[in-house]
């Protein structure tokens, strides 16, 4: 397939686990966000605001921003993005938790 026949797109899918080590400083990052918001409806902030406080993945939904980790990439444009968190067991020994199993690359083919 030539490149003018190739579609420009690209789908970027990133899955994160993180350990909150600190939930009080996540709660009250994504509050300081929230109220930074200048053009947040005032019913959507009171909804904000008790979502972050009483989830911690709520928290962190607010403050990982897929914009942030793109706008300094040259040569492209987002056009869209989605993004949810949830809380998980995560243990990095299971099989199900090996990040290289969607790539369809054998570890030899390096």
């Amino acid at each position: 397939m030539s490149t003018a026949e190739t579609s420009r797109f690209v789908r970027l899918r990133v899955e994160l686990v993180l350990e909150v080590e600190d939930a009080d400083a996540v709660t009250k990052a994504a509050l300081t966000r929230i109220a930074g918001d200048t053009g947040m409806p005032e019913t959507e902030r009171a909804h904000a605001e008790g979502a972050v406080t009483e989830d911690t993945a709520e928290a962190l939904a607010y403050l990982v921003d897929p914009f942030d980790l793109v706008s300094e990439v040259p040569g492209v444009e987002l056009h869209q993005a989605s993004w949810s968190s949830e809380r998980i067991d995560y243990d990095p020994d299971a099989p199900e938790w090996d990040l290289d199993e969607d790539d369809g690359e054998d570890d030899s083919d390096g």
